[in-house]
């Protein structure tokens, strides 16, 4: 009997006739336009957990339907396991997250309205689930024009730890990046509680002042 549990994603059923196995990934940040332009396809960018030495192919397996854009990204891994170097006792192995950007689908509509932007994620309370059997968590909407969207903010959701540096200067970081183009300074430097690990949603954009420096800052409506 072949180990390979195929979950039922047309794009995947190709693995169970290889030498792949399908692993499902978790979306830790997702980051998109915050209004886009109908029948337009548009870009997003996904920070996804990946397979720890393992040779494997990712896709993002992305559909939409009349109330949402879902992802339920997965990679594709050799199912022989190969032999993994050994960690090290003192200096562990950071949790890099896979960061690419993929394609959303073209949204229809025939009024100005929103559309959720879903995808698995961890989370601690009952969700609806993925047909692989992950929670499914609504990161956030995007918002579709008829004509002439707003390009200057970007929604941005996901789990993300607190970096407060030597000069007090509070930014948030999505969990498993490490790249300072994904380090946010928050807008407001004194609503930190409880950001440690939350999952938060928000929005990037460009502050008319600077803080801490920088104009590119990141406005915090939740956390959770």
């Amino acid at each position: 009997m072949r180990s390979l549990y195929c979950i039922p994603l047309m794009a995947a059923l190709a693995a169970c006739e290889s030498d792949l196995d399908v692993q499902p990934a978790v979306v830790q940040w997702m980051e998109w336009p915050a209004e886009v332009l109908v029948a337009t396809p548009f870009q997003v960018r996904l920070l996804v957990t990946r397979p720890v030495c393992y040779t494997n192919f990712f896709r993002p397996a992305v559909s939409a339907d009349q109330s949402a854009v879902t992802f339920a990204p997965y990679f594709l891994v050799k199912r022989e396991r190969p032999v993994c170097p050994p960690i090290p006792a003192v200096v562990p192995l950071p949790d890099i997250a896979l960061d690419t950007l993929t394609t959303a689908p073209a949204l229809a509509t025939t009024v100005a309205r929103t559309f959720e932007m879903r995808g698995p994620a961890n989370v601690y309370a009952p969700t609806p689930r993925t047909q692989a059997g992950q929670p499914v968590r609504t990161f956030g909407d995007v918002t579709v024009r008829l004509s002439a969207p707003d390009t200057s903010r970007r929604n941005g959701a996901g789990r993300v730890f607190l970096i407060v540096d030597y000069l007090g200067c509070a930014r948030v970081t999505p969990v498993g990046s490490y790249s300072p183009n994904r380090t946010f300074v928050l807008e407001d430097q004194a609503d930190t509680t409880g950001l440690n690990y939350a999952f938060v949603r928000g929005y990037i954009y460009e502050a008319a002042a600077p803080v801490c420096g920088q104009t590119r800052v990141f406005h915090l409506e939740s956390r959770n």
